[in-house]
C-alpha cells in the first residue's frame, strides 16, 4: 500500500458553485486539504470561508483557467505553501451552445471561447501542475467531462445522448477525453493516475433553462464519481471514463 503524507493536498477548479463546490465539501471532509479554486477571489473566498467555518480543512485559490500566466502564479503558489499537489479535479467548465440552433448554426466564436475554457484551460492547468503531481507518491488527476463527449453514444440511435446536440460543449469534452488518455499513456510508468468522468445531469446553474435548474441528480451526486477516483488507492484505473462505477464509451 503506498503511503501518502498526510493531508492529503487536492486542488479542484471551477469549485466556487455546483459541483465544483461539492467536490470540495466531499474531499475535505475525507480529510484532504483541498483548494477551491475560482476565477473570481472574492467567491472563491466566500465558499472557502462557508466549509472553514464546518471546521473542513479548505483554502481559497484565485485560478482562472484562461489566464496562463495566473496559472503558473498559482502552481508556484502552491509550491511555496505545500510542496506539492496530490489530487488535481479540473472541474472547471463551460456550456454556450445557443439551444435550438441547428449544429451548423453555432457560432465560431462559441466554439473558440468553450474550446478556450473547457480544453485549452485544462491543458494549462494539468501542464503547470503536473510537475508537483509526479512530487505525490499517489498522484490523481480527475478530468470532469460528459457523457456528452462520447462520440460512440452521439453516432448510436436510441442512446441518451443521440437527441442531444450541443456541438462546441460536445466536440470540447471529446478532446478533454481524447487529452485523458494521451496523458495516461505517458504516465503509465509512474505513480499518477489520469481519468476522466462524468458526473451525470446534475441540477446546476450550466443546465439552466429559463431560470429553472433541470437535471436527475444533486450536485453532491455529481460530485461522487470525482471524489472516488480522486481518492482511489494503488488499484485506482488509468485512462478511462467512468460515471459511478461504470464504464462508458468513448
Amino acid at each position: 500500500m503506498t503511503s501518502i503524507p498526510s493531508p492529503r493536498i487536492a486542488l479542484v477548479t471551477g469549485a466556487t458553485r455546483g459541483i465544483g463546490l461539492e467536490t470540495v465539501r466531499q474531499l475535505a471532509e475525507a480529510g484532504v486539504h483541498t483548494l477551491l479554486a475560482g476565477r473570481n477571489r472574492e467567491r472563491a473566498i466566500a465558499a472557502a470561508l462557508v466549509l472553514q467555518s464546518h471546521r473542513l480543512p479548505v483554502e481559497a485559490l484565485t485560478l482562472d483557467v484562461t489566464d496562463e500566466a495566473g496559472i503558473e502564479a498559482a502552481a508556484a503558489g502552491v509550491e511555496r505553501r505545500h510542496g506539492r499537489l496530490d489530487i488535481l479535479v479540473n472541474n472547471a467548465g463551460i456550456l454556450i451552445d445557443q439551444p435550438g440552433q441547428p449544429v451548423s448554426a453555432q457560432s465560431l466564436q462559441a466554439w473558440r471561447t468553450t474550446f478556450e475554457t473547457n480544453l485549452f484551460g485544462l491543458v494549462a492547468v494539468t501542464r503547470a501542475f503536473l510537475p508537483l503531481l509526479r512530487r505525490s507518491p499517489a498522484g490523481r488527476i480527475v478530468n470532469v467531462s460528459s457523457i456528452l463527449g462520447s462520440t460512440t453514444l452521439h453516432a448510436r440511435p436510441g442512446s441518451p445522448v443521440y437527441d442531444m446536440k450541443v456541438p462546441a460543449y460536445s466536440a470540447s469534452k471529446a478532446a478533454v477525453n481524447a487529452w485523458t488518455v494521451h496523458l495516461a499513456w505517458e504516465l503509465k510508468d509512474t505513480p499518477v493516475r489520469v481519468n476522466a468522468i462524468h458526473p451525470g445531469y446534475v441540477r446546476t446553474d450550466m443546465n439552466r433553462i429559463d431560470g429553472e435548474q433541470h437535471g436527475e441528480l444533486a450536485p453532491a451526486d455529481g460530485a461522487r464519481t470525482s471524489v472516488q477516483l480522486a481518492l482511489a488507492g494503488d488499484d485506482a484505473p488509468n485512462g478511462g471514463f467512468f460515471h459511478l462505477g461504470e464504464v462508458l464509451p468513448w
